[in-house]
């Protein structure tokens, strides 16, 4: 779990981690989903997650200046992913979602509203006390990368509450 303390191939490593974790509970909540919107929010969400795992691999190249190349495509398809950037553990996560049996709409805008608002706050908190200011700038452009989540997620929100 990032603290802060990591130098900047570290922070992004944790990152990437967490990122990947969040990808794969959002895809497998998308293969649970029953309600056909809430299916569709998940794979969006998933998709999202994706783009920015892409991003911060596509960092860690550059610092690396591609002599790394090879390990990190190792890692990447190696490596197990327990978290979420929320924080949360997947497998908590995955009870939550057998527990509910939900998957409506509704239920999956508020499940994500909560994963990417956590997401959102360990990032902006994450930016405020990294010791390496190169792994600030990183916690910052995901923090703003979680904003738009928040938001699109809201919009939605209202929308479909709008239409219930």
């Amino acid at each position: 779990m990032l603290t802060g303390k990591e130098n900047l191939i570290q922070a992004l490593i944790e990152a990437y981690i967490m990122e990947k974790g969040t990808m794969d509970f959002y895809a497998d909540a998308a293969s649970k989903a029953r309600d056909p919107e809430a299916k569709k929010i998940f794979k969006e969400l998933s998709a999202w997650e994706h783009r920015h795992m892409d991003f911060i691999g596509y960092l860690y190249q550059a610092i690396q200046e591609d002599k790394d190349v090879m390990g990190f495509e190792k890692f990447t398809a190696k490596t197990a992913a327990p978290v979420t950037e929320a924080g949360i553990p997947v497998k908590d996560l995955e009870r939550e979602l057998e527990k509910h049996e939900f998957i409506d709409d509704m239920g999956a805008l508020i499940l994500a509203l909560e994963i990417e608002g956590k997401a959102y706050a360990l990032y902006s908190k994450l930016s405020k006390i990294a010791e390496d200011t190169n792994a600030g700038v990183v916690f910052k452009e995901m923090m703003e990368q979680e904003t738009k989540h928040v938001a699109y997620l809201k919009n939605l929100r209202m929308k479909l509450s709008e239409t219930s």
